[in-house]
């Protein structure tokens, strides 16, 4: 063999080991990235299936916001009722005790205090739960007074409630009953 045919095998081979390990490399970066791809559609799956999982959640959660605000609502008034109830009692008690009336003055004395201290209770639970009497000291306001009538007054400044004729109501700041008022000129 030539000196010439032997370089010529020899570059051959080199080009041939080169071809190797490219393909080798080319191999082992075509398997990396396989490997990636697989560990990122693992990664997805995953996050698909914790998003469909919050996302149940959330509903689940607003479902039940929704019904326990619905309950609120229904019994919202429920405090209210529970302290209605005493004064109902009281009431009761009165009725109860007339069936056995053996002196009618003492009776009806003790009625009426009986009835004074059921309208003090029925007052205080009302302010327990806002609801306070509209104030006749103070000037006429069309919000909250109904001015039945107009009269000339020297006693009481024009605008200011000279008498009032049923008393009104309001819960919180919002009227329940205006007040039926006569109004000085």
């Amino acid at each position: 063999m030539s000196k010439e045919s032997e370089e010529e095998l020899q570059d051959e081979l080199e080009v041939n080991q080169e071809e190797e390990i490219t393909s080798d490399e080319a191999e082992a970066e075509a398997e990396a990235v396989e490997n990636e791809f697989d560990l990122l559609q693992e990664e997805l799956i995953a996050l698909k299936d914790k998003y469909a999982r919050v996302h149940a959640d959330f509903d689940n959660i607003k479902k039940r916001l929704e019904r326990e605000k619905y309950t609120a609502v229904e019994y919202s008034n429920e405090k209210f009722a529970k302290d209605m109830i005493p004064v109902l009692d009281a009431l009761n008690m009165a009725i109860t005790s007339s069936e056995s009336v053996t002196d009618p003055v003492e009776h009806f004395e003790k009625l009426k205090e009986g009835m004074e201290l059921t309208l003090k209770q029925f007052k205080t639970s009302l302010e327990k739960h806002g609801v306070t009497m509209v104030s006749h000291d103070e000037p006429f306001d069309p919000n909250i007074h109904n001015a039945v009538q107009t009269v000339d007054s020297e006693e009481v400044e024009s605008g200011q409630i000279v008498q009032t004729f049923q008393t009104g109501y309001k819960y919180k700041n919002r009227p329940l009953r205006e007040a039926m008022v006569i109004v000085a000129n």
